[in-house]
């Protein structure tokens, strides 16, 4: 399994986020998508962040309390998004995302936005090993 790389399994398109979107925006994004957030890149399509549904919902609380929309993406998200790399094994993926950690990565390289990878992506190469593991001759 170790020979399995991320590029094999990422999703190329992600739902990306930019630091000056509107917070409404930004929730209208992650109500249409699969994953449960998305990076923040800057116009180079280099990630400068990532925005998770928890950050959106902690900000968007306080601002429907006070019926402004007046924060963006850049307010709420997490400056510090840890990526991986094309190349990296799926197996050593598998093993960052333990409890607690982050459930989606970005794909960079040459420091650009290539993908994206969740745990569902991460499961299906488990599976594709597995049955190639334990597939019986007919």
């Amino acid at each position: 399994m170790a020979s399995l790389k991320v590029r094999d399994y990422m999703r190329p398109r992600a739902v990306t986020f930019t630091e000056d979107m509107s917070l409404s925006t930004a929730m209208e994004k992650v109500l249409n998508a699969i994953n449960i957030g998305g990076p923040v890149i800057n116009d180079n399509h280099e990630v400068v962040g990532f925005l998770s549904e928890q950050d959106l919902l902690n900000r968007l609380v306080q601002v429907s309390y006070h019926c402004q929309d007046t924060h963006t993406v850049g307010d709420c998200m997490n400056r510090e998004a840890l990526t991986i790399s094309p190349e990296m094994s799926v197996l050593a993926l598998a093993e960052m995302m333990e409890v607690g950690k982050p459930k989606v990565y970005p794909v960079v390289e040459n420091k650009k936005l290539v993908g994206i990878i969740s745990r569902r992506e991460v499961l299906k190469a488990v599976s594709d090993n597995y049955d190639t593991c334990f597939k019986k001759p007919v």
